[in-house]
Formats: structure tokens, C-alpha cells, sequence
């Protein structure tokens, strides 16, 4: 069983990552940007909600998105290896910048501002509590940090799925 989930800031690369381990374990990958939608508000959280639980019931999975106060509690549980981001805000701002330029993306030109400022206030308001839920529903998974395109590269060529 592969079940891997992926945390960090905004574009500190969580999804391109998770396609690769995707790809490399055959497993499903579930990227929560992806599925919540623009339009969506609090009402809607009940929808996400059971959207993540029948697409996290599966043995393997690969889960790029924080969402940690909505999703952590079922996702978490049953999580093998929780992967973090750690990349400098200046690194995640420009892949952010980046990539609302890309042709295919739903992130959208008109949000980046307001991506830039969540990504500036990540490590004070967001970490900590995302940090604290991860503990609290997910202690038990082993947590690697990755920095760097360098780290991410080394442990793509040393990681391995593991099997049922």
C-alpha cells in the first residue's frame, strides 16, 4: 500500500510531485485544488467532505492538497508517509507566478495576488495549524521535508512504493 500525503505551501510544487509519485506507484493521484471548486463556499464543505472520503477509502493514493482543518481527519488516519514542502517563499512565489501563465491551469491570473500574500503568511498563520492538525490525526505517519529541487529529485530516485 502506497498512501502519501503532500503538504506545503502554495507553489511549493505539491502537485507536480504527486504526479510523479502517481505515476511511479501506479496509484491514483488527488489533488484537492482540483476538486474543490472556485464557486464553492462553507455550504459546500459537506460535498468535499465525502468527495475525500470515497476517494481516500482506496488501499493506494497519492494526496497533494493542505485543506488540513476539512480533510486531515480523513485522510490522515490512514496515511503511510506525510511528505512537506519546505521550500523558501520566494522559491514558492515564483512557481506560483509561474504558473498561472501556463496555458491548461485553473489557477487564474486575477487570484495571484492574493496567492502572493497567502504565500508571504504561510509560515506564521498556516504552518502552525496545519502542523498542529497533522499531529493531531496523523502522528503516526513518518514525515520526510523536502527544500529544494535537489532533495525532491534525490528522493524520487530512492523512493520506492510499498506493496500490500
Amino acid at each position: 500500500m502506497t498512501r502519501i500525503v503532500i503538504l506545503g505551501c502554495a507553489g511549493s510544487g505539491k502537485t507536480t510531485l504527486a504526479r510523479r509519485l502517481a505515476e511511479q506507484a501506479g496509484a491514483p493521484m488527488i489533488c484537492l485544488d482540483e476538486i474543490w471548486r472556485p464557486d464553492w463556499g462553507k455550504d459546500d464543505t459537506p460535498r468535499f467532505r465525502a468527495m475525500m472520503a470515497t476517494s481516500h477509502a482506496a488501499q493506494t493514493w497519492i494526496s497533494d492538497g493542505n485543506f488540513a482543518l476539512v480533510t486531515f481527519d480523513i485522510r490522515l488516519p490512514r496515511a503511510d508517509l506525510v511528505i512537506w514542502l519546505d521550500r523558501s517563499r520566494l522559491a514558492c512565489a515564483l512557481r506560483a507566478a509561474t504558473r498561472v501563465l501556463q496555458p491548461g491551469q485553473h489557477h487564474r491570473p486575477s487570484n495571484l495576488l492574493e496567492v502572493l500574500r497567502f504565500i508571504w503568511r504561510f509560515d506564521r498563520i498556516n504552518r502552525p495549524r496545519i502542523e498542529a492538525a497533522r499531529i493531531e490525526h496523523g502522528a503516526h505517519a513518518p514525515v520526510i521535508r523536502l527544500r529544494n529541487d535537489r532533495e525532491i529529485a534525490a528522493f524520487l530516485q530512492a523512493w520506492r512504493p510499498t506493496s500490500a
